[in-house]
């Protein structure tokens, strides 16, 4: 690691740890009020497991905490653990929720840490969550719309101009005062997720390799014709993206010159995690901080209050196009200070350390690498 490599490294986690201190929604409770926590997916010694995360620095193996509890509550009903994440997901709000609650705060009491408590820094971090569907918001803050125009118009691109946005039937029905564009989603393979601390690698022959910070929500129920007003009621919780984004384009015009496949979806190009917070954790999610550093130089730095369509929106419109089933992921898109409003561009390169921190959820930290440097794991 590069002495400045190393410098970013250091500033990124201090800025995490300041992030996670005046988290809104997640800091230490008092009296009997719940502790909070958060859960991700983690391997030790060869096997994975689903933790419950306490203080962003211990693990709690959620089956063998299970276990424990059971043997010590004898009425307590009997719970299957689950298998992964999307299990427990969908059982959160049925059987889980309370039960995490309970071991949360014995192990929060507890004199030693239990043989089935882990310090983070000894357990790999997997992605929180497998997504079947991955769903990102386009062009969704303010800033960052208003900077990649500005950018159009230095190069001399800018597009002509378009008519007044209308309503799409069936999908996005707008109110009579309301001049924002439709929302934009479109979608990333879930085949390109990778863990908060894995390599984030550099595809052969691509050098125009863009970062977009990203808050993302996870959907807790099967979901499909939401509406607004219930939005909230399908929101398991909370995580971090990634949106590594490849910005060099196709070399030609077809189908218009955009090409989503190439620009979104090559091998690592999905960072999620580390873990995913419980949505009764998060106070304010339309009130959350979140930036984007790359080695020493702060890239992004916004809120998502930002949005030009909030994570209800989002999770409104989308549900009237498919179907989405617990563990799938909604991000709200990216804020401003990406390569593509710049006029001097900064892509990423191998060497590089590329860090995202979200206010309260979680901090991701990636070496950027060249490909052939290391193996592509999933």
């Amino acid at each position: 690691m590069t002495g400045a490599t190393l410098k970013g490294a250091v500033a990124a986690v201090v800025l995490a740890v300041a992030l996670a201190g005046c988290s809104s929604g997640t800091g230490a409770q008092s009296g009997g009020a719940a502790v909070p926590f958060k859960v991700g997916t983690f391997e030790r010694n060869g096997q994975a497991l689903v933790g419950l995360v306490l203080r962003d620095s211990q693990v709690v193996d959620i089956a063998r905490a299970n276990a424990a509890f059971e043997s010590s509550n004898a009425s307590a009903p009997k719970l299957a653990p689950p298998s992964d994440m999307k299990v427990l997901i969908s059982r959160y709000d049925a059987e889980w929720k309370a039960r995490l609650g309970s071991i949360a705060k014995d192990a929060s009491v507890a004199k030693a840490a239990p043989a089935y408590a882990y310090a983070l820094d000894t357990l790999k971090v997997l992605p929180p969550v497998r997504p079947s569907v991955i769903l990102n918001a386009g062009g969704n803050y303010v800033e960052h719309t208003a900077g990649i125009a500005a950018q159009q118009q230095r190069a001399g691109s800018a597009p002509a101009a378009e008519s007044k946005a209308v309503s799409a039937p069936g999908i996005w029905e707008r109110k009579p005062d309301d001049t924002r564009d439709n929302p934009y989603l479109f979608q990333k393979s879930p085949t390109v997720v990778i863990g908060a601390n894995d390599p984030i690698v550099m595809p052969r022959g691509r050098t125009n390799i863009d970062f977009e910070c990203e808050f993302d929500i996870v959907i807790g129920k099967p979901a499909k014709y939401v509406a607004i007003a219930n939005a909230a009621d399908y929101i398991f919780g909370y995580t971090v993206q990634i949106d590594v984004s490849d910005r060099g384009g196709r070399g030609d015009r077809k189908m218009g010159g955009s090409d989503w496949l190439i620009g979104k979806n090559h091998d690592t190009f999905g960072p999620l995690g580390p873990f995913i917070v419980p949505k009764e954790f998060v106070k304010d999610p339309m009130n959350t901080r979140h930036t984007f550093t790359l080695n020493d130089q702060v890239m992004q730095d916004s809120n998502t209050n930002r949005m030009s369509h909030n994570i209800f929106e989002l999770l409104h419109y989308a549900s009237n196009i498919l179907t989405l089933n617990p563990g799938d992921v909604i991000s709200g898109g990216s804020p401003a200070g990406t390569n593509i409003e710049r006029a001097e561009p900064r892509w990423m390169r191998a060497g590089d350390t590329a860090t995202c921190a979200i206010e309260g959820i979680g901090t991701q930290i990636h070496s950027v690498v060249a490909e052939g440097g290391v193996p592509v794991t999933r």
